[in-house]
């Protein structure tokens, strides 16, 4: 797999057995992990960690706690989906340690992004700068996982399509935090749409299908980490994801509440939301709020809301969410259009 720029990732392994016996290549190590994928991985590492750090929560308060009592060590390895990978980088930017992560699913693009993911008081911020060396992408230990849970990695791909869209209302409106760059917009898309393209091979979590995510992930960093921002893949799709977990004061699937986004989003932007939805049914992808255990009144109160909201934090860009009133009678019709 060959990506030419700028992808954060200093050397890379993709394939099966990519795991095997990379422990002993790790001189002393913490690992960073949840029950299910630690338990699928272990045997095959090769090697003995030094601590083991399950992921409680995202809280900063108990991430530095976690980061003050984890032993001496040379290298952390991330493995497991994007909370262990996000919990990896913490550790590893604090101590100024080696990264190494290991995703088990693909369910977020943790892995390849340079910050860390974490909470305070249920509010997303994104913190740090790391480089894993290496990525390793082993389709088997992937395909441990419920397919559901690596089709969602098409969440952080599929959002390109409405925050490439916000990015150039923002343009237009004079409001755009950064200089835009319609040459930026025309390459990210054109990811969305060889990753579209390979629609069957994501359903079946083929190496193929594996590959197209993970290529897809890497060549968006080719475009925002020169740019110094991920402004043609996290838009107002995004906002509706922070503004449920605030509500609900809950995790979600990643990839799963980025499409609730991309549906409802797309619909506000009068975006191609059919091509959208069409996608995200042919991969499979879990986007229903009757999927993400949200309830009718819950995403109707966040809708109503979410211009307050957005208006109301200074670090989230201009979008559509700026442009259109989202009015009781716009979000009773697009609430008619998903299942609870």
């Amino acid at each position: 797999m060959m990506i030419e720029g700028q992808t954060n990732v200093r050397s890379l392994r993709f394939g099966p057995g990519a795991v095997d016996r990379l422990g002993k290549e790790l001189g002393r190590f913490v690992v960073t992990t949840m029950d299910v994928p630690w338990r699928l991985a272990q045997p095959r590492l090769g090697a003995v960690p030094v601590a083991v750090l399950f992921v409680e929560n995202m809280e900063v308060e108990t991430l530095d706690r976690q980061v003050a009592g984890a032993p001496e060590a040379d290298t952390v390895l991330a493995l497991g989906g994007g909370q262990a990978i996000d919990l990896g980088k913490y550790l590893a930017w604090k101590r100024g340690l080696r990264l190494v992560t290991v995703p088990t699913i693909l369910s977020v693009d943790a892995f390849v992004t340079p910050a860390a993911g974490v909470r305070r008081g249920h509010r997303v911020e994104y913190v740090g700068q790391t480089s894993p060396d290496p990525l390793v992408i082993d389709c088997d230990l992937i395909r441990t996982a419920p397919a559901e849970l690596n089709i969602a990695g098409v969440g952080d791909l599929l959002s390109i399509h409405t925050a490439c869209r916000d990015w150039e209302l923002a343009a237009r409106a004079g409001r755009s935090e950064f200089p835009f760059r319609p040459e930026d917009v025309a390459r990210a898309r054109g990811i969305l749409a060889d990753t579209m393209a390979r629609a069957a091979e994501i359903r079946a979590c083929s190496d193929e299908g594996l590959r197209a995510i993970v290529e897809g992930y890497l060549r968006v960093n080719t475009i925002c980490l020169p740019a110094g921002h991920y402004r043609v893949e996290e838009g107002s799709e995004h906002y509706v994801f922070y503004e449920l977990e605030e509500r609900l004061r809950r995790p979600f699937i990643h990839g799963w509440i980025v499409g609730l986004g991309v549906h409802l989003m797309s619909r506000l932007q009068e975006n191609r939301h059919e091509e959208a939805v069409a996608f995200m049914d042919a991969v499979g992808l879990r986007y229903q709020p009757a999927d993400l255990g949200i309830r009718r009144e819950d995403l109707s109160a966040c809708l109503l809301n979410l211009r307050r909201y957005v208006s109301g934090r200074s670090d989230l860009w201009y979008t559509v969410i700026h442009e259109r009133d989202l009015t009781p009678e716009w979000i009773e019709a697009a609430l008619a259009t998903l299942k609870f």
